[in-house]
């Protein structure tokens, strides 16, 4: 579905932009490329379909995300330290394991904990939940297409496409953003942190994958027993009827 990472026509434009003395300009590593943000490195990709979670600031306590943390670490510096002695042994990769099983156990875990429903859950109030799920909504078909999304009563799932010249960052904190003002504002509450700074995002890759990562949305509620059906979630893409976007 995406292009190969070297294209020789753009190649062949940076080496005429180089005989020419004119410097080509840097990649906006918001756009495509690896970033980070605090603790978590995020993977963008010009026209890619993210899933992406944010959740309230008191939604996991600090010793447990430590704890998933130190636990995903200590796997990743082991697969590194394997990856790197097959390569000076020049053999071919052995790693039981694979980046992505590693990222997607470490979401699991903390997806787990947060349907427990820890901290005050202001996203059970109709209408925080209504705020929130307006404002999804909101520059959906003029900045991203939108594609299943749930509001929980501690975090948020979406899956969506940014559209040309909008970057996922800018669309999640635009989000964040308003609905942490006017949440805050309905809970009688000043200058109070109302979502945790770090989202988690997932680079979408296969048509599968995207269909997989929808079904994940809008089960969250049936899987942590909130309702008996998706449809039956009204914070969600599927109690509106809204179908995912090819």
């Amino acid at each position: 579905m995406f292009p190969a990472d070297r294209n020789p026509r753009i190649e062949r434009v940076r080496f005429e932009l180089r005989s020419t003395g004119v410097r080509p300009q840097a990649a906006n590593p918001l756009r495509s490329g690896v970033h980070t943000r605090g603790y978590l490195p995020h993977v963008k990709r010009e026209g890619a379909r993210y899933f992406v979670t944010f959740r309230l600031a008191d939604s996991l306590p600090k010793d447990v995300l430590l704890k998933y943390q130190a636990e995903r670490a200590e796997r990743l510096q082991r697969f590194y330290a394997n990856h790197e002695a097959d390569k000076k042994m020049r053999t071919a990769v052995r790693t039981q394991e694979t980046l992505d099983e590693i990222e997607r156990d470490y979401f699991r875990k903390v997806e787990k904990y947060l349907d427990k429903g820890c901290g005050e859950c202001s996203l059970w109030r109709p209408e925080i939940a209504d705020l929130v799920s307006g404002a999804l909504g909101y520059f959906a078909d003029e900045r991203y297409r939108l594609g299943a999304w749930v509001v929980m009563p501690n975090h948020v799932h979406a899956v969506l496409w940014p559209m040309p010249n909008h970057t996922l960052s800018r669309i999640v904190q635009s989000w964040k953003r308003h609905t942490s003002r006017e949440a805050n504002r309905l809970l009688n509450r000043t200058g109070e942190t109302f979502w945790q700074p770090e989202p988690f995002d997932h680079w979408i890759r296969t048509d599968e994958e995207h269909a997989r990562c929808c079904r994940h949305v809008v089960n969250n509620p049936v899987k942590a027993h909130l309702c008996s059906a998706p449809e039956d979630w009204r914070s969600s893409s599927a109690w509106r009827g809204e179908p995912p976007p090819k």
